[in-house]
C-alpha cells in the first residue's frame, strides 16, 4: 500500500504524517510447520548477490475495494504494496494496511505469474497480516535476528515503489533502532529507522540484513507533501522488527487466531513535573487494572509507577510493552513499584490472550447484520412502484 501518509482514506490524501497502524505485542518464534523459515548464519552478500537470491520471495501486491466520495457516490479503487514469501506453499506476509478494506488481492511473482490471494488473518495493532496465494514450491525468504542489528549497519529493501517500479532494490543504513513513534490514533509503535528508500508501494515489503535475512517490515516513511521544499524530508523509512511479530504470525497461520502475552493493564507515562515532585527519573504509571487479570492477581494498583522490569529500566510506556511482548506466557517477571512514597516488588506471572484474525470483518459483519433494513410496511415510507416519483422523493423530501 502506499506508505507515505495517513489519513481518512489512506489512498487519496498526502499530508505531513507516518502511514501505519499500532504495534503492541510480540514474540519471537519460527514460521508455518513443515514449512517453517529459519534463522542461518551466512556470509555477507553483495548487494548483487542479495537482489538474485531473494527477489522470487518477493511479490506485489495490488488490492481493489469500495467506498464513497463525501456526497455518498460508491466507487472502487486499486491500491499497491508489497510482500514476501515466508513458507513453500504460499504463506505471505505483508501489512495490515496494505490489505485493509479490500474485496480482493491479486499477487504477482517475480517470473511474471499472478494469483488471487486469500487473506488469512492480520493483526491491526501491529499493522501485519498474512495472505495465501495456491502455489507449492515458492522459494521463501530466511528469518533474521531483528535483536541483533546494529545502528549503521548496512540493509536492503525489494519492493514496489509507487506500485509501477516493481521489483526494486533500494538500500541505506540503519539509522536508529528503538524508535518510538505515535500514529495519529496515538499509539506508539517501536520501528527500525533506516535511510534506505522507502516509497508508496514499499509498504509490506521486507528489510534484509546484508546476510539476505529479513530483519525488518517496511511499513511508514515521513511525506512531506503539501509543503515548502525548504521543509522536505528525505531518508527517514521505518520498519518492524521482525522479532516483535513472529509468534502472532505462526499464531495466524496455525490456530486462526492472535495469541500475545497479556497482564492486563493500561499505563501512560510519567510527567516529567511529576517524576521531580515523587523524586524518581522515569516511569509508566499504572491508569487501569483489569479484574482477575495477571497484574490484579499480583497486586498491581492504580497508580502505581512501575520503574523496573527485571533487568529493564522503563522509561516510559513503550518500554513496558516491548518487555511484555518478548515474554512467553507462563514466565513470571519481577515489577519494580513506586507506590505513595514506598518502592515494593512484584512477581507477575505473564498470561495469555485471544484475539479472532478476522476481527474487522466479523465486526463488520455483525454491524452490517445489526442494521440490516427492514422491509416497509405496505404504502408506509416505502419506495413506490413510480421511478421518478422515488427519484424526487431521494433528492427533495418529496
Amino acid at each position: 500500500m502506499k506508505a507515505s501518509t495517513i489519513s481518512s482514506h489512506p489512498f487519496l490524501q498526502k499530508t505531513l504524517c507516518l502511514v501505519l497502524l499500532a504495534c503492541l505485542i510480540a514474540g519471537c518464534v519460527a514460521i508455518g510447520g513443515g514449512n517453517q523459515t529459519a534463522f542461518a548464519e551466512s556470509a555477507e552478500l553483495s548487494p548483487a548477490d542479495l537482489y538474485e537470491q531473494n527477489v522470487n520471495s518477493t511479490v506485489g501486491i495490488t488490492i481493489s475495494g469500495e467506498t464513497s466520495s463525501r456526497y455518498g457516490y460508491g466507487y472502487t479503487y486499486q491500491a499497491s504494496g508489497s510482500g514476501f514469501i515466508i513458507t513453500t506453499d504460499g504463506y505471505i506476509l505483508t501489512n495490515y494496511h496494505v490489505i485493509s478494506g479490500s474485496k480482493a488481492v491479486t499477487v504477482a511473482t517475480y517470473d511474471h505469474n499472478t494469483y488471487d490471494a486469500k487473506v488469512i488473518g492480520y493483526d491491526a495493532s501491529n499493522d501485519i497480516a498474512v495472505i495465501k496465494i495456491d502455489a507449492e514450491n515458492l522459494k521463501p525468504v530466511t528469518l533474521g535476528d531483528s535483536d541483533t542489528l546494529r545502528v549503521g549497519e548496512s540493509v536492503y529493501a525489494i519492493g514496489n515503489p509507487l506500485g509501477e517500479l516493481t521489483f526494486s532494490l533500494t538500500g541505506g543504513i540503519v539509522s536508529a533502532l528503538s524508535r518510538n513513534v505515535q500514529t495519529e490514533a496515538g499509539t506508539s509503535m517501536s520501528l527500525i529507522q533506516t535511510d534506505c528508500a522507502i516509497n508508496s508501494g514499499n509498504s509490506g515489503g521486507a528489510l534484509f540484513n546484508t546476510r539476505g535475512e529479513v530483519i525488518g517490515i517496511t511499513n511508514a516513511k515521513y511525506s512531506s507533501s503539501g509543503m515548502s521544499s525548504e521543509a522536505e524530508i528525505d531518508n527517514i523509512g521505518f520498519a518492524i522488527p521482525i522479532n516483535s511479530v513472529k509468534r502472532i504470525v505462526t499464531s495466524i497461520i496455525e490456530n486462526g487466531y492472535v495469541l500475545k502475552p497479556y497482564i492486563g493493564i493500561s499505563v501512560s507515562p510519567l510527567s516529567e513535573e511529576t517524576a521531580k515532585i515523587i523524586g524518581i527519573k522515569a516511569g509508566a504509571v499504572v491508569q487501569d487494572v483489569t479484574a482477575d487479570a495477571p497484574a490484579d492477581k499480583a497486586g498491581l494498583k492504580n497508580h502505581d509507577v512501575i520503574v523496573k522490569v527485571g533487568d529493564t529500566d522503563i522509561n516510559d510506556s513503550n518500554d513496558l510493552v516491548q518487555v511484555i511482548s518478548k515474554s512467553d506466557p507462563g514466565d513470571v517477571l519481577t515489577f519494580y513499584i513506586y507506590r505513595q512514597g514506598q518502592e515494593i516488588t512484584l512477581d507477575v506471572e505473564i498470561g495469555s490472550k485471544t484475539e479472532s484474525a478476522l476481527k474487522d470483518e466479523e465486526e463488520a459483519e455483525a454491524a452490517e447484520e445489526e442494521q440490516a433494513p427492514q422491509q416497509p410496511e405496505q404504502g408506509i415510507q416505502g419506495w413506490s412502484d413510480n421511478p421518478m416519483e422515488d427519484f424526487f422523493r431521494f433528492y427533495f423530501g418529496y
